[in-house]
This record gives structure tokens, sequence and C-alpha cells, in this order.
């Protein structure tokens, strides 16, 4: 049977999966691995939130629920984006939860999107993107930033992106995989843009809650913006939740309501007895996220201060996320053999190449690992390069 068009243009995971399947093989044959390629906290969840989801399920909230999501959580949700961001929502009609960041942002573009649309993205970005526009038939124009000027935002360049086709933008702060944090400026001219050519903003804030320089500004609070941004967030990472699958969108209530057309039919609603601990945390687990930030931002400044001693590697200070996006080109690698390199030295991390199409010659590092294994990935990571340029 033929495969469905579409797929054979899903473009490949710039080598991401390689790395992954190698690292697995590496460790179940007893190498020491640590393991920088996969973008999840290495936290437990919150024990109340655990606690909470035990009792629904032994209480036997385990049906199909509001597919908005439990009155509750829209709650807590709508309670959280007040008081951490400052953007009022209504949780009876703007508010949908969904099953994760990614359902979310799938949703939105099957919804809001038509084959052959154009959606403008800055790069490097979530390689997720790219796969789920091409799923829906849209075109990714990509806009790309560079550790020259630290991955700030060129309004010019966005501009000449834009033609008949262009329908959104997608950006996300803070950023995966660079960290970096959009000014309230950079967010100011977008807007504008938006606008003026009228245009969809998709913005993704899963990591609004892990900044350490700065402040997180929604481009869904600037005046006129409402109208047109639809705001996708996750406790995945807040509360080290990745397995949960729970994350939603705000948006005008007439927006939610076509999304629920989509999301009903793609999951129903996310997990009843998930959404439940998911409340709980967002309204009692504030401690839990403010000490698992400090503790990513001691590994960060342990991770930027061991990269900038490589030989070859330049590196920026990331503002916030868990994520290093450094210049490798000086090594005299591609992204693909420095990542092979470090692999056999026990350090597995993932190539530019998945993040845009002009990304050769960077690396990402996830450090949601402890310290002594980033402090030791280091080592391993400058040992490999030294022995190669002996």
């Amino acid at each position: 049977m033929e495969k469905n068009a579409r797929i054979s243009k899903m473009p490949p995971a710039g080598g991401l999966y390689d790395v992954f399947q190698k690292a697995l093989k590496l460790k179940a044959e007893g190498k020491r691995i640590v393991h920088m390629e996969i973008g999840k906290p290495d936290f437990a969840s919150p024990p109340k939130a655990n606690e909470a989801v035990k009792e629904a399920l032994d209480n036997g909230f385990v049906h199909y629920t509001e597919m908005a999501g439990i009155p509750n959580l829209r709650k807590a949700i709508a309670d959280k984006e007040l008081k951490k961001n400052d953007l009022v929502v209504n949780p009876e009609d703007e508010i949908v939860v969904t099953a994760g960041a990614c359902e979310a942002i799938s949703t939105i573009f099957l919804s809001y999107f038509s084959e052959g649309d154009e959606c403008i993205i800055l790069s490097p970005y979530f390689s997720a993107y790219k796969e789920i526009a091409v799923i829906a038939g849209v075109e990714l124009i990509e806009v790309p930033l560079t550790i020259d000027n630290n991955f700030a935002v060129d309004i010019d360049e966005i501009c000449k992106a834009v033609n008949e086709k262009t329908r959104g933008i997608i950006i996300n702060t803070p950023n995966n995989p660079t960290g970096q944090v959009m000014t309230l400026d950079e967010l100011k001219q977008i807007a504008e843009l938006a606008k003026e050519k009228d245009l969809l903003i998709i913005s993704d804030e899963t990591y609004d809650q892990f900044l350490f320089e700065g402040e997180h500004k929604s481009i869904y609070g600037l005046e006129g913006m409402k109208e047109r941004t639809l705001l996708v967030n996750s406790l995945s990472k807040t509360f080290s939740m990745t397995g949960w699958r729970i994350g939603y969108v705000i948006g005008k209530a007439e927006y939610i309501k076509t999304l629920t057309k989509i999301h009903q039919n793609l999951s129903t609603c996310a997990t009843s007895f998930a959404q439940v601990g998911a409340a709980v945390a967002l309204n009692e687990c504030d401690q839990f996220t403010l000490d698992m930030v400090e503790e990513f931002r001691q590994r960060r400044d342990i991770i930027v201060a061991g990269l900038k001693e490589i030989p070859g590697v330049e590196c920026n200070t990331p503002m916030g996320a868990f994520y290093v996006f450094p210049r490798i080109s000086g090594t005299g690698l591609t992204s693909m053999e420095f990542c092979e390199l470090i692999l056999d030295y026990g350090v597995a991390a993932v190539p530019g190449t998945a993040f845009g199409a002009d990304f050769e010659g960077y690396v990402r590092f996830c450090y949601a690992c402890s310290q002594e294994d980033i402090k030791w990935a280091l080592e391993q990571i400058k040992k490999a390069i030294e022995e190669k340029n002996k």
C-alpha cells in the first residue's frame, strides 16, 4: 500500500534518533552514557500531584471529561496565567486542555491553515513544528537567527519572508533549542507586523517558568493581539510531567470553539485523572518549580563555562529553558561528526541540523542531568576534541 504523499515529505530527524538509538545500545553494553539529547527534566513529578492522581483513580475518575478540560483545571490555568504572566483569561470559554503541547499545535494547524498555506518560523526551532506542518500540508518558511548576535530577532528578515501565502508566524520563548528569551521590543515588532499583514501568531510558551535572566512576556497580552494569537503551553516541563500529556491553548472564545472541533477528534479529551493532578500542581506546587529552576540555573552556569573552555566551541549564555546551542564548526567537524565523536566518549547530544536547515555546525545539549554528570560530560567532550587534534 502506498503511504500518504505528505509522509514522504516528512523531514529526517537530523540525526536525533540515530544518536538516541546508539546511546541506548552503548548503555545496554555497560558503557556510561550521559543523555543530553532528550529534552525532559530529570525530576519526579510533584508528590502532591501524584497523590491527587492516585485518589482520582481510587474514586473511579477514569472516564471522558468535558472536551475542553475539567473546570477546576481550566480555572487553575487561568489563575496561573494571571499570576505569572499578567494575562486575563476566561476559563469558561478561552481555554482548551490538550494531550500535551504537540496536540495543541497540531490542532491549531489543522483548524486554521489550509493546504498550501505558509507559516513563518524563527529558526532554530523545535523539530516537531516542521513535522506537524507537513502533516497539515503547510509550508514552514524559516527565518534563521545566529549566535553571532545572541539569536536576536531581525524583524526586517521576517518582513522579507511574508508573501500572499503567509497565514501565520510561530514564536517560541524561552526557546528550544537556544534558551533565548524574546524581548518586549521584539514581541512588539512582530505584533505590529501581524496586525499589518493580518497574520495569526502561534506563541509557544512551554518554558515560560524556566527563566534565569530577564522577564517573560507574552505577545498575547499586547494591545490588539488577543484577537490574533493562540497561546500554547504545557505542564510537561514546568512540573516535570512529560508523560502526563497535559497541555493547553488559550485564545478568543470563537477560536477555542473551532479548535475543540479538531481536538475532540484527535484525543476527545486529555486524560481524566492526569487533569486532576495537573490542577493540584498549578494550585499548590509553585515551590517545586522554583526549586527545579534554581537547580537548572546552576547547571546552566556549569555547562556554559565548560563549553567555553573547549577549543573550537562558541557558546552564548541562554536566558531560559534548559538547553545550550553552541556552534562547533571551529572544531573542523560537522554537527553529526561532532555528535558521533562525543558519543564514543559517553556523551549524547543532538546535531544542529535537527532544528533547521541553516544549523549545520551547531549542536544542542540538554542539561537536564545532574551537576556531576554535566561536569563529567564536559571532561569527556574536552578529551574527545583534544585527542582528535593530536
